[in-house]
Formats: C-alpha cells, sequence, structure tokens
C-alpha cells in the first residue's frame, strides 16, 4: 500500500529482457532498502530482487508489463519513487494500491497563474470511478481531481512543488502516464454492480 506522496526520483541504469520477464536497475537515493521489498515506480509496485549501493533491482513480469509503459523505459530516464506506507505513516496523499489501472493520455497542458493544468484521456473503468474533487494516482502521484471537462476526460492541476518534484512537469501533449484510480470508487462500483444482479 501507498500514499501517492512520491519520496524520490530514481534514473533507470539499464533495462535487460530475460525471456519474458523486464529486468529494470535504478538507482535510487535510498541506503536502508531490503530483498523483498515493494517500491513504487511511477504507481506501478514492483519487487526488489537485488540490491547494490545506491540502486536496486526489481522485475516486470508480462501481464504487468501489458498493463504499464515499463517495457518502453530507457537507460537515463527519470521515474518517480515511494515505498511501501508503514502502519505509523502519515497519510499525506490517498490509498493507493500501485496497481495500474492502464493508460491515460495527456490531451492538452496549460499555463494558469499559479500551476501548471493537465487533461487526460483515462481509460474508461477508471473514468467511471473517478469524481469531481476525488483522487486519482497519475505515475504515481497522488492528485486532486480539478475538473471533468467531458466524460472519460478528467483535469488535474500541479503546483510548483509536485511539479518540481515528480516526472508529471515535463509533461507534454500525447504522453501516457500510469493511472490507478481511486480505491473506495471501485469498492463502491464494485458493490453497486453485485447490487444490481442480486434479488430482493
Amino acid at each position: 500500500m501507498f500514499t501517492g506522496i512520491v519520496m524520490a526520483m530514481g534514473t533507470v541504469e539499464k533495462v535487460e529482457r530475460k525471456d519474458e520477464v523486464l529486468d529494470i536497475t535504478i538507482a535510487a537515493p535510498f541506503d536502508d532498502l531490503s530483498e523483498g521489498e515493494s517500491v513504487a515506480i511511477n504507481g506501478a509496485c514492483l519487487t526488489v530482487v537485488a540490491l547494490r549501493p545506491g540502486r536496486f533491482r526489481v522485475q516486470a513480469v508480462v501481464t504487468t508489463q501489458d498493463r504499464t509503459r515499463l517495457a518502453q523505459m530507457r537507460e537515463g530516464g527519470r521515474v518517480n519513487l515511494e515505498r511501501a506506507l508503514r502502519a505509523s505513516d502519515r497519510l499525506g496523499g490517498h490509498f493507493v494500491q500501485g496497481h495500474v489501472d492502464g493508460l491515460a493520455e495527456v490531451t492538452a497542458v496549460r499555463e494558469s497563474k499559479d500551476s501548471l493544468l493537465l487533461d487526460l484521456r483515462v481509460p474508461p473503468d477508471v473514468a467511471a470511478t473517478t469524481v469531481l474533487h476525488g483522487s486519482i494516482a497519475l505515475d504515481g502521484v497522488s492528485l486532486m481531481v480539478n475538473a471533468i471537462p467531458e466524460p472519460g476526460l478528467v483535469q488535474v492541476s500541479l503546483i510548483p512543488f509536485t511539479r518540481l518534484h515528480t516526472t508529471l512537469g515535463q509533461l507534454r501533449g500525447g504522453d501516457k502516464v500510469h493511472v490507478e484510480g481511486d480505491m473506495l470508487g471501485k469498492m463502491v462500483a464494485q458493490f453497486l454492480k453485485h447490487g444490481e444482479g442480486s434479488s430482493s
């Protein structure tokens, strides 16, 4: 479990394919990681399988590759990193599972007086569980839904701090990001779905 509060940006050092598994080495400013620990990389929860000073290695199986952009990672690329939530941690964002629902495409980027506004086309199942002023995670960053301009389109607002300390400030039109819909919204939708199918 995560909160969508990015702890650091890492750098992709190596991407290798071993049979069907994608092997990714990331340089990061963490000095106390453990093998077997979960780390969210651009919002995708992956397991640390090996460690070296200043870097760690994770693997992505086919099902993870199919739902993410991990297979398109390139050496030198920057990624958002978050370590798993501890029971004693502050919950600064919202509950994020690290289970990417799919890809959202940036359709518009524009400056406002005090923030950067992004419009994104999200998958239908994410749109169905997204509400105005609710939560959404983009590349692992917890954000509030600023507006829903039309069905399937979500707008978020990036403050200067978020632009500086995550990869989102570099997004341009046509770029794709990992998206995870709000966990509470998913639960409500699932409950209603089963409720509609039950007899009274």
